[in-house]
Parts: C-alpha cells; structure tokens; sequence
C-alpha cells in the first residue's frame, strides 16, 4: 500500500513538470517566431534593388547667388501739417459748413458762431466813438478859441491851460473808443472761423447748438500733401540712415509700394526697443489717408543663397522635395525648406542641398532653362 502511494506522488510531480517543460517550451517558440527569427535574413550591405538611374531627364545646377536683403520697419502715416481747429471766444455754435471728409482751401469758412451778441457790442463800441469824437472836436474848437483870447491877454493862462487839458483828455478817449471798436470787430470776425491751410476735414467734433469753448476741438484737419510713415527702426539700421535717403513703402491696404524720402530721424533711442524713430515723406496721393498701416522697407546689406527652378522641386503635401543627382548617377530625393520667390521661376533654397548639385526638372517645355548634361 505504502507502495502504491509513493508511486502515485512520483507520477503526479513527473506530470506537473512535464506540463511546465511544454509551456516553456511553447512560450519560447512564440518568442523566437514573433522576433523573426524562422523568416529569411537579409545580409547586411548595400543592395542595388529600386535604385534610381538617370537616363534622359533635364537637369539644371544649384547656384549660389549674393541678393539685397531688405528690412521691414513697421509705421503708420501721420500728417506732419495737422491743424486743429477751434474756437477763441465763449459761444454757440449757428453753423459747421463742412463734414469729415470735405477738402477745404485757406480762407473757407468752416464755422459760424452766434454773432448777434458781438455785434451789438461792436455797435454799442461806434456809437461811443462818435461820442468821443464829437468831445474831441468840441475841446478842438474851445482851445483854438483860448488860444486866441489868450494872445490878447483876454484870458489868463490858467484858463489856457485848463483847455489844453480839456483836448488832451478828450484826444485820449476818442483813441481809446477807436481800440474798442477795433476790439469789437476783431471779436466779431472770431464768430467765424476759416481754414488756416489747405487740407482735409479728418474729424469733426461739434455740432450745430453746442456750445464752442477756447481751445476745445471743433474740426480737425491735415494736408495730405504732407502724409509720412513714421516708424522705429532697429538702432543698427537707423544709424545708416540720413535725411534726404530714398527708400520705399508698402502699403499692405492698397499691395503697392511708393516712394519715400526720409524726412527726420528723431535723435533719442527708445529704451525698451532699442530703436530710433524715422519719418519718411510719402507723395500725394488720393488712395493714402492718415493712419493707415505701412511698411519702411530698409536696404540691409547682401547676402549670399541658393536658387534653383521651382520646375525642380515636387511638392507633397506640406512637403518639398528635389530629385538630386548624384556623382555615380544615381539619384536621390531629398527633402529641402524653401525661401522667398526670386525672379521668374526663380526660387530661394534655405536647407537641403549644396551648391554646384545637379537636380531633375520634373517639368520640360521647349526652353527648360538648365543644363542637359546627358
């Protein structure tokens, strides 16, 4: 019986081991499959398999070319004649003659106040000048005839003298009510106001009722002939720069450039920006208006790039890619970061390949513009 059992235990462990003998056995098969190992190995080495010959396709180099380089200093047109225009005296406004918009000649009324008020003062101002005058004339006739009486001795000089006082005095007030009337007038020709320059109306500020005050904005005006960019520019490139040099502007609204001349280099660097503010002087034109957004461009010197023919480079996706040709033949596409256009079917190469390479032209026409080297 003891026997027996022992044989019993002896087979059940010899059947557990065997059960864990297999799963490894099978754990490790899957491994080995799973890592490749029963599929055929390709041997190390380079493997001629898909490599692409050139045979008759075109061609053309990779040059090597010196460009200017520009700069962008980014502004906004200002007038440097602009006029705000006011009033000098307390008064209601009768009349505003023009609207933004509106372009107006020197002289041109602008503004009516309310005149009533200045006129009465300038009447009340005449009427006292007459008063003054008919004294002045009545102390002219009384000291002529002292005058006279007193060469007789008819009279005694006190009375004499007391006549000459009389026509002084009457000579002063009939001046000082001529500076009044003139004060009169020139407070009158207040209650209409004029343009001082040619312009144009840019704002308008009033309206007809409202009270006008000194100093207070009514209209705001500017010539357009004086419209400028005003932009900072970094200190290296601004210190290039003089009055009287000829640049260009590009205008992003209207995608046209126009000729600048600078004008005035303000002679204090900005702290934060480490820039200087120039001003260029745009000619008159009927499509710039004031605060519109623009661009100074700057000449910075030249710098050295590649170019190819953009019938070279093929484009997937976001991707740009040229087929290189390599000195055995063979050819080799690689991947390459594209600049700015240059001339016509020109195009800037920044990364991805060397100067002197030959490239394909994936396009030909009657005039591929590169070198057939075959």
């Amino acid at each position: 019986m003891m026997r027996w059992k022992f044989e019993a235990k002896r087979w059940a462990s010899l059947t557990r081991l065997l059960t864990v003998s297999v799963g490894l056995a099978a754990l490790v098969l899957t491994i080995a499959w799973l890592s490749g190992m029963f599929e055929t190995k390709i041997q190390p080495g380079w493997s001629e398999r898909g490599t692409r010959k050139l045979t008759t396709e075109p061609t053309t180099v990779v040059h090597e070319i010196d460009k200017d380089y520009i700069e962008e200093a980014i502004g906004t047109l200002k007038a440097s004649s602009r006029t705000v225009v006011s009033a000098k005296i307390l008064a209601t406004i009768d009349q505003i003659l023009v609207a933004a918009g509106d372009q107006v000649q020197q002289g041109q009324d602008l503004v009516r106040l309310e005149s009533r008020e200045f006129q009465a003062r300038l009447d009340q101002a005449k009427r006292a000048l007459q008063a003054a005058t008919a004294n002045r004339e009545e102390a002219e006739k009384r000291y002529q005839r002292t005058e006279t009486l007193a060469k007789q001795n008819a009279v005694s000089r006190t009375e004499l003298d007391s006549a000459a006082r009389d026509l002084q005095v009457a000579q002063a007030e009939e001046a000082r009510s001529e500076q009044a009337v003139t004060e009169a007038e020139v407070l009158l020709s207040y209650t209409t106001i004029t343009a001082s320059k040619n312009g144009r109306i840019v704002d308008r500020l009033a309206e007809p009722g409202d009270v006008a005050q000194p100093g207070v904005p009514i209209l705001v005006l500017y010539d357009p002939t004086s419209l400028r960019l005003e932009a900072p520019v970094m200190e290296q490139l601004a210190l290039t720069l003089h009055p009287g040099d000829s640049l260009r502007v590009f205008i992003d609204a209207l995608d046209q450039e126009f000729p600048a001349t600078v004008d005035e280099i303000v002679p204090q660097a900005d702290a934060p920006s480490r820039s200087f503010l120039v001003k260029a002087s745009l000619p008159k034109s009927e499509q710039l208006y004031e605060g519109m957004f623009g661009r100074l461009l700057i000449p910075a010197g030249q710098r050295r790039h590649l170019c190819l023919e953009t019938d070279a480079i093929v484009q997937i996706g976001q991707l740009e890619f040229v087929d290189v040709v390599l000195p055995d033949g063979t050819v080799e596409r690689r991947l390459i970061k594209s600049g700015q256009l240059g001339m016509p079917g020109r195009q800037e190469v920044l990364s991805g390949v060397e100067p002197g390479e030959r490239v394909i032209l994936q396009r030909s026409g009657d005039d591929v513009g590169g070198d057939n080297d075959q």
